[in-house]
């Protein structure tokens, strides 16, 4: 059988070549991530793994004997997923790979931030020790409260390694049932959250009741010398309502592992604050967690492949009518 690699962003491909050819089948890696040419190669494949490729109506169309598609990574919003589930086309992902990744990442956002570690490096480097001043915010994080927007497995681990710190947790998600008593999280309305947190951090898909969830009105909700950080998707976040409550003094910090444009120009406005850090989508990385990807996600298209149901399933509609016949 025929597995294509749309799109990846690690170093090689190696893991996944070894397996599949050692499985008896054949890879096929695209030149790029464009439709036509997606379109032109997925015509006679039976799996296809993709990263940040938009597998859209259009390549979902063309993919004539594609059984699998499956997400290096967690959000699945780069699929069509309705269009998938209409062809038979199974669609996995792999929701917990990278838990330790990301939390740390948001952790070490805060602690950067709410500490003022790049500004006082900045200003040190510059034989400005005695420069440093005593008056901007900084809090004692155990009297301090983290609202975490979105309490699946991600936001879970962040809660865990918030407690270490003795930092406050609050949480909203519309699916979670009271308060998390484990993790010592009070599960709260959104609006009880953005208008009663020191640091708020985000952990939800990107969907069309996303969009801009946090813009000019909840900034202006916020506590004073707040810190926000976003690790999920940039679309979360309205990026001019981030400039004003940073222009204002109204947001104390910012940490960003996305943004609205993925591939932002230096010339992007927030690359002008002191107090904002931004990573390149990275806060997953981990050759740990890099190469468990690999391997979990050629696993789970051979899974399919052989006939049998994957682990991780999106689209659990399909199972009434997939070219797999998988019952």
């Amino acid at each position: 059988m025929k597995i294509l690699i749309t799109d990846y962003v690690w170093p090689n491909i190696n893991i996944e070549k070894k397996i599949i050819e050692d499985n008896g089948h054949e890879l096929i890696v695209s030149p790029n991530s464009e439709t036509e040419t997606l379109k032109n190669l997925i015509k006679d494949v039976d799996a296809i793994l993709f990263c940040f490729a938009d597998i859209n109506e259009e390549v979902l169309g063309a993919a004539e004997k594609c059984k699998v598609a499956c997400r290096y990574g967690i959000g699945v919003d780069n699929i069509d997923i309705k269009k998938a589930t209409e062809l038979g086309i199974i669609i996995t992902n792999i929701p917990d790979y990278c838990l330790d990744e990301v939390s740390d990442h948001v952790l070490a956002m805060l602690l950067t931030l709410n500490r003022s570690i790049i500004p006082h490096d900045k200003k040190v480097k510059r034989g400005l020790w005695d420069e440093v001043n005593k008056v901007e915010r900084v809090r004692r994080l155990s009297e301090s409260t983290l609202g975490i927007i979105g309490y699946g497995r991600i936001g879970r681990k962040v809660a865990e390694k918030a407690n270490i710190f003795g930092i406050k947790v609050m949480a909203f998600d519309p699916i979670l049932n009271g308060d998390d008593e484990k993790n010592n999280v009070q599960s709260v309305t959104l609006d009880f959250l953005i208008k009663n947190s020191d640091f708020i951090t985000l952990h939800i898909p990107l969907i069309k009741e996303t969009k801009h969830l946090i813009s000019f009105d909840q900034v202006q909700m916020m506590n004073d010398d707040v810190i926000i950080i976003n690790a999920a998707r940039g679309g979360l976040i309205n990026e001019d309502a981030l400039i004003h409550g940073l222009s204002t003094g109204k947001i104390l910090g910012v940490g960003l592992d996305v943004m609205e444009d993925d591939h932002p120009k230096a010339s992007n406005k927030l690359f002008g604050f002191d107090n904002v850090i931004v990573t390149p989508h990275t806060a997953y990385f981990s050759q740990e967690s890099n190469q468990e990807l690999q391997r979990r996600v050629v696993g789970e298209a051979l899974t399919v492949l052989a006939g049998n149901l994957p682990e991780n399933l999106i689209n659990r509609d399909v199972i009434q009518n997939n070219r797999s016949n998988i019952k």
